[in-house]
């Protein structure tokens, strides 16, 4: 068996990529809320209509959240909180 070895990419390495540029690369200039909301939704294999229903907010207004275009409410962040089991100030 082999070991296993850590190996540290440095800035230097010829592919290597910082964590911010990535996630600027993917995801352009959408608000990290925006991300993370996507990500937890996708996460449960739900539909934006599939999420709204559950937590009751309208499917139009999830997408609009998720593409960046309305904040994400103190009341909503709860109410996604609760689904996603997490704390609501990941959502704000």
């Amino acid at each position: 068996m082999q070991a296993h070895t850590n190996e540290h990419h440095t800035e230097n390495d010829e592919h290597s990529i910082s964590a911010k540029d990535y996630m600027k690369s993917v995801y352009g200039d959408l608000p990290k809320w925006a991300i993370i909301l996507a990500g937890y939704r996708h996460r449960e294999n739900l539909t934006q209509k599939e999420l709204g229903k559950i937590v009751g907010i309208k499917q139009c207004n999830i997408s609009r959240m998720e593409t960046g275009h309305c904040p994400i409410g103190k009341n909503a962040a709860k109410k996604f909180a609760i689904m996603f089991n997490t704390d609501y100030r990941m959502f704000l």
